[in-house]
Parts: C-alpha cells; structure tokens; sequence
C-alpha cells in the first residue's frame, strides 16, 4: 500500500458515532488495511472546552472498551485532546489539571495521543514557541507511543486567517524546527477540504515542518451548515499513490454518517493499492457493494448526482419522496442513515460548531 499507513480520526462536529458504530467501522475497515483509530469528536466536551474535567465513568468505560476492541484488531487506539487555549497561560494550575487528564486518558490504554490546537485564536506572540513548550512537557510525561500535535494554522488555507487572526510570520517554519523530530505533526493540505494533493505540495510541507507531514484528510467529512446537507460518498480522487511516501501517515475524517462512511474510505485503500491502475467509479462500485449489499449499492449509485451534488436543500419535494420509497424497501442501516438525512437529522448548525 504505498508503505503509507491508513487510519481515522473523528474529527468532525455535530453529534458523534455510537460505540457500536464505531466498533463495526474498525471491524470492517481493519480488514482493508486501516491500522489506527483516533477519537476526538470534537462535541466530545471533556476534549475540549472542559478538557480539565475527566470522562465521567460510563464514558471512560466506553472508552475503554473501545480501546480493548482496537488492540484486539491489531488496531492503534488513540484520543485527540484539544486543551482550549491552554497556551494563554501554561501555569502551575493548568500544568496540574493537564497532568491528571493525561494519566486519565493513559488509563484507558492510548497507543497514539494527539494533542490539537486547531481552531482557536492564533494570532497571538510566540505562538510557536508556546505550543512546542507545551507539547514537550506532554512528551516527558506520556506513554503513548506516539505524539502527535495539529498546529493552530494546520493548511495554507486563508480561512484560518480570518476566523482565528492572521497566523504568525514563520509559524510553520518555526514549530517545525523547534519540535522534537520524533513528534508527528498533522496537516490538511492547501485547503481545510483540499480537493487533491500534489507531490510537491507535500515536499514542500515538509520541509517547512522538518517532517513528513500526518495528513489530516477532511474527506468524506461532511460537517457543518455548508457541507452537512450533502452525503459524501463517491470515491476518493486527487490522493495519487505517489504521495503516500511523502506522508507519515494518511488520516482519514470521516462523515456524519458511520455506515456510509466506509464507503469511500475503502476506495481510498484501493488508490493506494492499484497505483496508477485505479479507477474511482468502479472502486465506487465495488467497495459500496461490499458495505451495503448489490441492491442498496445500485441505488446510492443512482443517487449520487443527488445526494453528493445537490444537496438536501436542492431536492425537490418529488425528489424526496422518490428517494424515501426506494430507501424504505431496504432494511440495512445504511438504508436508514439516508432516511434520516433526508429528514434533516444529520444538519449541523453554526451555532453547534460555536458550542463544541
């Protein structure tokens, strides 16, 4: 496979995956190649706004049962913790509440621990040389065996700019040079939804961050009041195998939807496997019949000018009731998590991003 290694990180807002369903897409996925799951929804409040507070029990089982399926499966278990802001004021007081996370979260059995500073203001003094002060004093402390950090400008995209402050001149250039080599470093691309990746893109990447760049892969994720009305579900294009040696990793954000979501990313599995031999509308084709069974398959291909497309809000009423007929003749649950986008269950709001 490229010697590139697969896995998935919930990174996406609006409500999170059952257990179950996390179980069945390890399960399902583990079996195409994918070798790490990492959970950090982010509307998970104990990872972000109230990171200080630990799990509360039943949670804490949860997740360390999930832990226990994931090394049953050969599968690297990891949480994505996002301490918000921390680097404000990384005194005596937060230095003791993130110490007591740390051996919580420990507890529960992490192989990989991800600390993420995405999406909180950036434009700040020393920025860099804050964050790598923090992500060393986790790397002294912690005994998962990978370290993994999401900078606060983590693409090239000017969208972070204007909705976390400018970045700081350098930023990049200087977490890279002042992070210990050993810690891996995610990135999402020229975009935060990057459309493709380029061999050159990567290299230069990398060498600004003085690593192979973790790509943070925000597809098939479908969060958000922009993307939440649509179903991503078509294969994986612009991920050439090419690129996988210029990855350490390839980490997959799922969409809202568990059941579909394996969808594309079994196809993701097969680009880098078939090389320049692959073909996305019969991976498509292959890997949905895989997932949801020859029938369910045909009809989503039939849909996806619809569902992937349009959009929820661009369907006619006659639309929606063709769809809900040919979906109701299915009981499978990838049946149902169409059902329920067409009911709007699945819509995230500004409001709910703002929350998390």
């Amino acid at each position: 496979m490229a010697g590139v290694e697969l896995g998935l990180i919930e990174g996406y807002y609006g409500k999170p995956w059952s257990w179950a369903a996390r179980r069945d897409v390890i399960s399902k996925l583990s079996a195409h190649g994918y070798g790490f799951h990492i959970y950090a929804p982010k509307a998970d409040p104990f990872l972000r706004r109230r990171w200080q507070e630990l799990h509360p029990p039943e949670a804490a089982d949860q997740l360390a049962a999930f832990s226990a399926h994931c090394r049953d499966l050969g599968v690297r278990f990891g949480v994505g913790l996002s301490p918000y802001e921390i680097y404000r004021d990384f005194g005596t007081e937060a230095q003791s509440a993130l110490a007591a996370k740390l051996e919580h979260l420990e507890s529960l059995g992490l192989d990989d621990l991800a600390i993420l500073f995405d999406d909180m203001r950036g434009d700040l003094p020393d920025l860099a040389q804050n964050q790598i002060r923090i992500v060393h004093w986790i790397a002294e402390r912690t005994t998962a065996t990978r370290l993994i950090v999401c900078p606060s400008y983590y693409t090239d995209d000017p969208i972070l700019d204007r909705v976390f402050g400018r970045r700081p001149e350098n930023y990049l250039e200087d977490l890279g040079a002042g992070l210990d080599p050993a810690i891996e470093v995610f990135w999402t691309g020229e975009e935060v939804c990057s459309r493709e990746y380029s061999v050159g893109h990567l290299e230069r990447v990398g060498r600004q961050l003085r690593r192979k760049p973790f790509l943070w892969d925000n597809y098939p994720v479908n969060d958000g009041p922009l993307m939440s009305p649509f179903l991503h579900v078509r294969a994986f294009t612009g991920r050439p195998a090419e690129i996988g040696g210029r990855l350490s990793a390839h980490a997959v954000n799922p969409a809202l939807q568990p059941v579909l979501s394996q969808v594309p990313a079994i196809t993701l599995a097969e680009s880098y496997l078939e090389g320049p031999a692959y073909e996305y509308a019969a991976a498509f084709q292959r890997a949905a019949a895989e997932v949801l069974g020859e029938g369910l398959a045909a009809a989503l291909h039939l849909n996806l000018t619809q569902v992937q497309g349009f959009g929820l809000d661009r369907l006619t009423e006659e639309n929606v009731r063709r769809m809900r007929a040919r979906y109701e003749g299915f009981d499978h649950p990838g049946a149902r998590e169409v059902l329920a986008w067409l009911d709007g269950a699945y819509r995230v709001t500004q409001a709910e991003m703002d929350a998390s």
